[in-house]
């Protein structure tokens, strides 16, 4: 797959990195509006192709009292909004077989989360609504055992896959990112992401509420630059303190435009070699 088959996407011959970014769920309308307004205008002027990002309910919590989402129609069309005012593709999660249709409806990309990325019904389900189909590595799973997800996607029809390495468990508290899995899984011929901010989550804690290391994604995010992740997935938010989803893991929207030129950099000294 070429990122060039993802429905309006700008900037693919600028030689940079693509960016999938925004805000772990979607909160309000004014709140993904804000974001992806600031992203895009970031993106334009570093030339990079962006994609927004945002789940329209976070089906995976930890605790039964965690915020799940607004409503999916509710988030869903807020998606649409985003995409239709600034002329951008986006990207959700969805968590069921049955839900692929009714998200394909509303978004260019159906992202298939980490767990379940051995469901085959589901990854079926992604192929045959003809829609760009992201698969997330388990943190299970080794790079190698991706190419099984990505031949259900094209056994189904559907050549236009592409696979995020979002770490690895390392122990019950914390991930690991082995960099040698992007240039493993770029063997597959399927563009390779590199999710930066849930690589630096700190799943299972004591409290039901997933801790972070942001002060950590400068570090993962050029890191994975240098070694040849064509694109890099963030979640970021104006408030992180306050964000109803994965807030201790999340870029703050006011740092997003100092990474990203930092990235570029480092992208086209990589480009020349």
């Amino acid at each position: 797959m070429n990122i060039k088959e993802i429905p309006g996407i700008k900037h693919t011959d600028s030689g940079q990195f693509f960016l999938l970014a925004g805000p772990c769920a979607i909160e309000s309308e004014d709140m993904a509006l804000k974001i992806a307004e600031k992203a895009v205008k970031i993106t334009d002027n570093l030339k990079i192709p962006y994609v927004f990002k945002g789940s329209y309910r976070k089906a995976n919590r930890s605790r039964i009292d965690s915020f799940t989402g607004i409503g999916d129609e509710k988030a869903l069309k807020i998606l649409r909004k985003v995409s239709e005012t600034f002329d951008i593709p986006t990207i959700t999660d969805f968590h069921s077989a049955a839900e692929a249709q009714m998200a394909a409806e509303y978004v260019d990309i159906l992202q298939v989360p980490a767990f379940l990325c051995r469901q085959t019904d589901i990854l079926v389900a992604a192929a045959k609504t003809g829609k760009v189909v992201s698969i997330k590595k388990g943190q299970f799973l080794a790079p190698e055992a991706m190419i099984f997800a990505i031949d259900k996607v094209r056994d189904s029809g559907n050549n236009k896959v592409m696979v995020t390495d979002r770490g690895t468990t390392f122990g019950y508290q914390d991930l690991i990112v082995d960099y040698r899995g992007i240039p493993t899984m770029k063997k597959m011929d399927v563009p390779v992401v590199l999710d930066i901010t849930h690589s630096l989550q700190q799943p299972n804690q004591s409290t039901g509420v997933t801790g972070g290391k942001p002060e950590l994604i400068e570090t993962i995010a050029k890191a994975g630059i240098a070694v040849g992740a064509d694109g890099l997935f963030l979640e970021t938010h104006f408030d992180p303190a306050n964000a109803k989803s994965d807030g201790a893991n999340m870029l703050h929207l006011d740092h997003l435009s100092a990474l990203l030129e930092k990235l570029t950099a480092i992208r086209s000294v990589v480009k020349g070699f």
